[in-house]
């Protein structure tokens, strides 16, 4: 089986520089253990899958994977998803949304610029004394 990729640096200015992520446009899920496998080939920190959502003009389901699990949430690689969707997929449109396991991730394209749109995730006091220790022996 053959599946297309593109391995792209994002926030890079030139060749060779950036955070590489792998980028894998697909039409149907592959089995989670294959993603991984893939995403351990690849070894690079972050090897992204989306798949088109059911129904739904620009918006895919994305998924990350690092090359030992699979994580919740990974900026550079939503970037260079959001670049692959808008440049080869969705030529007439300058916004995609993908939803993941953090929620909805917008990607806006304005020129040679690509905004990202995230959630806000509020901060929460830490409360227990194990955690406040361990906090405190990271600073």
């Amino acid at each position: 089986m053959k599946i297309p990729f593109i391995q792209i640096d994002a926030f890079a200015d030139g060749p060779f520089s950036g955070n590489p992520a792998a980028v894998f446009p697909l039409t149907e899920w592959l089995p989670d253990d294959v993603m991984q496998s893939i995403a351990g080939e690849m070894n690079l920190s972050e090897t992204a899958f989306f798949v088109p959502r059911s129904g739904a003009a620009n918006e895919f389901d994305l998924r990350w994977f690092t090359p030992t699990v699979e994580v919740d949430l990974c900026g550079h690689a939503t970037l260079t998803s959001g670049y692959v969707a808008l440049r080869k997929l969705l030529k007439d449109s300058n916004r995609v949304r993908f939803f993941t396991r953090s929620g909805w991730l917008g990607v806006e394209n304005s020129g040679d610029l690509y905004e990202l749109d995230f959630p806000i995730n509020s901060p929460s006091p830490i409360e227990d004394e194990h955690e406040i220790s361990a906090v405190a022996e990271e600073i």
